[in-house]
């Protein structure tokens, strides 16, 4: 293997400012319509900004409850129904309000995309990848096809961690710098910080790694570790687990509340995709879109079924097996992690003996943790990790050839080779720089009513039956973040469901008396929202011979429980 140049510090700030544009021209023009557009759609993406939001919250108010989150009253540790991007948390603390938690989820966004680029790049130059090809490393992990269906998911798309911590790994092991392999542990915890989805299989990858290495260095006669190596590895792998330990609590706690919360193997067929889903774009794709459709329509889940790997980066892929700059190993391991993936991605199908023909559902019941794994549909980002690294040794190859007609023809027929690919593979994943068609989806979200930081706690909003509206909620509860019965994460649960179509009739007697029983005092109804829903009335009902107090602030009509304390 080829040992690339050690990046410099001027390369190192080109790369930082070129993935920042990069994300910023490919995602044109959320940029300039922050706090007011929010990618994707007006789903998922609204309560994750409440969950970062949150994170920062608690960090600073309430540290040793953090997932005592205000939404699902009287639940505690409500954040660990879904990812709680708690890595993200840092970057919370400033700022308050719903139109704060926008502005700082698009920036995050943003972000996620220029650290994958970046953290990918990195990757490919330790492996000894020039600039150029490892740019298309970059490009073809941060922006493969897929994964544009998959915007509307931060704990998925949030994946620069994972080459990273890969890259400050090797680093620290070749040159022997105990300080770069604790770095590299300390990004692969944050990665784990931002959720389960990818942090669980992260964790495994890193066993697996680990192991290889200790035989490989027991084979080879057991040489000496140098103490520092030792120390920063064990110190590493103490953090690392510590933190997935102390993370996991709330997890379990809710597990064992909620049962529910574990995913039954119909859960996981249910998000399980057929071997045609590598065959299907999102719909949006610029390039693939249209031609996919008849295939993409027969899928069931859509969404989580989207795997379509791109064919410039496949293409590419399967030259890089060939190229020598990568040692054949390297290329075997690459090509047989890729296709172990690509076959446990698509999860597990049918019932009985024929879902065990599936390998994925081995790991279902056999290895910790992957019960609580909804979507394997999402191991697709490490295999488009390894389908990017071999794609930049496709373009080495390329260039290897280029390079010997020789003298500066080659020089710079190789250059623009690169740049070149990297374009191709941005336009077949991403759509044209600057999005001239308008065909990425950034809705834009209606500025929120008024506060409602002064009711009192705790608060029922209506209606509340759709997940449109209780995702628009738990966004407006961060100003001042009251406690709320309502929520809207990956495990609802049960009871807040029946007791919001319990109250279908509010406001009558029967209605009140159970929420003053409960300790709720007040209810919020948004009577901009409750057409064709069971509160369409509710603002018209009489009042007066009920123990509460009625009052409308714009568009809010706020009743106060005068039987609660």
């Amino acid at each position: 293997m080829r040992t690339a140049r050690g990046v410099t510090a001027r390369e190192l700030g080109l790369l930082i400012v070129g993935a920042c544009l990069v994300s910023i021209v490919m995602h044109w023009p959320l940029i300039l319509h922050l706090g007011d557009d929010i990618p994707r759609d007006l789903g998922d993406p609204l309560a994750q900004a409440y969950q970062i939001a949150w994170d920062g919250h608690a960090l600073i108010h309430q540290p040793l409850h953090f997932f005592d989150a205000n939404q699902f009253w009287p639940f505690g540790d409500s954040l660990a129904f879904s990812d709680a991007l708690i890595g993200y948390a840092p970057a919370a603390v400033f700022g308050t309000g719903p139109h704060a938690a926008v502005v700082r989820y698009d920036l995050m966004f943003l972000f996620a995309y220029a650290l994958a680029f970046a953290g990918a790049y990195l990757l490919g130059r330790e492996l000894g990848l020039g600039p150029g090809a490892a740019a298309v490393v970059g490009a073809a992990y941060a922006f493969a096809p897929f994964r544009l269906e998959q915007d509307g998911h931060m704990q998925v798309i949030s994946s620069g961690g994972v080459p990273l911590a890969l890259a400050l790994g090797i680093r620290g092991y070749r040159r022997q710098r105990p300080w770069w392999v604790i770095v590299a542990w300390v990004i692969a915890t944050w990665q784990l910080l931002l959720g389960f989805t990818l942090g669980l299989p992260l964790a495994y990858l890193l066993v697996a790694l680990y192991l290889t290495g200790a035989i490989v260095w027991w084979r080879r006669g057991r040489l000496p570790i140098p103490r520092g190596l030792a120390v920063a590895t064990v110190v590493g792998a103490l953090l690392f687990i510590g933190t997935g330990i102390a993370l996991s609590r709330p997890y379990l706690h809710v597990a064992d509340a909620h049962p529910n919360a574990r995913r039954t193997p119909e859960d996981v067929e249910e998000f399980a995709a057929p071997p045609w889903a590598y065959l299907v774009a999102p719909e949006e794709n610029f390039v693939w879109g249209d031609a996919t459709k008849p295939i993409r329509d027969s899928l069931g889940n859509v969404p989580e079924e989207t795997l379509f790997p791109g064919l410039a980066i496949l293409v590419l892929a399967i030259a890089g097996l060939g190229s020598s700059v990568f040692p054949r190993w390297l290329r075997v391991a690459l090509g047989v992690a890729i296709a172990v993936l690509a076959v446990l991605a698509m999860g597990f199908h049918g019932s009985g003996i024929v879902a065990y023909l599936w390998p994925y559902r081995w790991v279902y019941e056999v290895l910790p943790g992957w019960q609580a794994i909804r979507v394997p549909g999402r191991l697709d980002t490490f295999t488009a990790l390894g389908l990017a690294l071999l794609a930049g040794a496709g373009l080495e190859r390329l260039l290897a050839w280029i390079r010997t007609r020789g003298g500066a023809i080659a020089w710079r027929g190789g250059a623009a080779l690169a740049a070149a690919c990297v374009l191709v593979v941005l336009i077949e994943g991403r759509g044209l720089p600057f999005d001239p068609f308008d065909t990425q989806a950034q809705p834009t979200l209606r500025p929120a009513p008024r506060s409602v930081a002064s009711v009192p706690a705790p608060q029922l909003h209506l209606p509340a039956e759709r997940p449109s509206d209780n995702r628009r909620y738990v966004l407006w509860s961060t100003d001042d973040f009251p406690k709320i019965v309502n929520g809207r994460s990956s495990l609802n649960p049960a009871w807040t469901a029946r007791l919001i179509h319990r109250e279908r009739n509010f406001p009558d007697r029967a209605s009140v008396r159970r929420l003053e029983r409960l300790g709720v005092r007040s209810v919020v109804l948004h009577t901009t929202r409750v057409k064709h829903t069971p509160w369409e009335d509710a603002a018209e009902k009489p009042v007066s011979n009920l123990p509460l107090t009625r009052y409308r602030e714009g568009d809010l009509t706020i009743y106060v429980l005068r039987g609660t304390r």
